[in-house]
């Protein structure tokens, strides 16, 4: 339920405060390419929907490769593609707009059932579902070890706050 249009009461009565980036244009590949080839030991990622979270590390910095409109991250081992850009989906305009990501913001979610508080950036397709969530580094927990710190360290929250700062399109709520 939107209680207004950044701020989202979920389900499990935690708030997310949404702040969006531009899907114009290349900006959503421009700044996953971003994430991906300088960040990726720094993030976790994965669809997270009711019942189900993959929170996804990488161990090696991944290919990253653009095809009409998909950009392709590839581990070696495994990948896979997201629909970032103009897509011509065998000349089908309605079933592009569906694929290509329609709304891409940078969250903030309070009082969740694991921490606190969860900074990260979702995207959604033309059906408004989730293709993936990027969680940032969280101040509550260690980053190798994957342990509860006992005492939050605030300076983990620092990436989050620079590409939310030069990558979203409207003004940041107070207190986020």
């Amino acid at each position: 339920m939107a209680d207004d249009a950044t701020t989202v009461r979920e389900a499990d009565g935690s708030i997310s405060r949404y702040d969006d980036v531009s899907v114009a244009g290349d900006t959503v590949a421009r700044l996953l390419s971003e994430l991906f080839s300088n960040h990726w030991q720094d993030i976790s990622f994965g669809p997270v929907i009711e019942g189900s979270a993959w929170e996804i590390r990488l161990t090696a910095p991944p290919a990253l490769t653009m095809r009409d409109g998909y950009l392709t991250v590839d581990t070696g081992a495994w990948h896979f593609h997201l629909c970032v850009d103009d897509h011509h989906a065998r000349g089908d305009a309605d079933l592009a707009a569906v694929r290509r990501v329609a709304r891409a913001a940078f969250f903030r979610t309070d009082g969740g059932s694991c921490v606190p508080t969860s900074w990260g950036l979702r995207l959604w397709n033309g059906r408004g579902e989730q293709m993936i969530t990027v969680f940032f580094p969280s101040p509550f927990y260690d980053h190798e070890t994957d342990a509860r710190r006992r005492e939050p360290d605030w300076t983990r929250t620092a990436l989050w706050e620079a590409l939310r700062a030069r990558w979203t399109t409207g003004p940041v709520p107070a207190g986020a």
